[in-house]
C-alpha cells in the first residue's frame, strides 16, 4: 500500500512524522502510521477515558525528494510492544499526494521518529 492510501485508511491511526507532511511536495519525510484498535471506554469512548488503547499494526514510510517507500511493517505483538504510543497526538493537517487536506491525529517529533528508527533496524 501506499502512503496515501495508509493515511486514507478508515482504520484509526495515529501518525508519527519528522515534519509536517504534505505528499504534493517533494520534501523529505519519514512517517509512522500506528493503527489502533480501541476496547470499550477507551479514550474518546463515552466512560471518560477508561479502557485501554492497543497498536494492531505499525507502517514506516520513508520519503527523499517526494520518492516515497514503505521501509517498515508489523502485526507482531511483541515488536509493536516496544513503541511507545505519544500522548501528544493532537488534531494535524496534512495533504495528500493529490494536494487533498485532511486532518489526522498525530504529531511531528524528530526525537521520537529516531527512537522508532532504532527500534526497526
Amino acid at each position: 500500500m501506499s502512503l496515501d492510501s495508509e493515511l486514507l485508511d478508515i482504520t484509526r491511526k495515529i501518525v508519527v512524522c519528522k515534519s509536517d507532511i504534505d505528499l504534493s511536495k517533494k520534501t523529505d519525510n519519514t512517517v509512522f502510521i500506528l493503527f489502533v484498535e480501541e476496547s470499550q471506554g477507551s479514550a474518546g469512548g463515552r466512560i471518560g477515558g477508561a479502557g485501554f488503547r492497543r497498536i494492531s499494526k505499525i507502517s514506516c514510510f520513508n520519503s527523499v525528494e517526494g520518492a516515497t517507500q514503505k521501509i517498515f511493517e508489523t502485526y507482531d505483538e511483541m515488536e509493536i510492544s516496544k513503541f511507545e504510543i505519544p500522548l501528544s497526538a493532537v488534531a494535524m493537517d496534512i495533504k495528500l499526494s493529490n494536494g487533498v487536506s485532511k486532518v489526522i491525529q498525530g504529531v511531528a517529533d524528530d526525537y521520537l521518529v529516531n527512537t522508532y528508527l532504532d527500534l526497526i533496524k
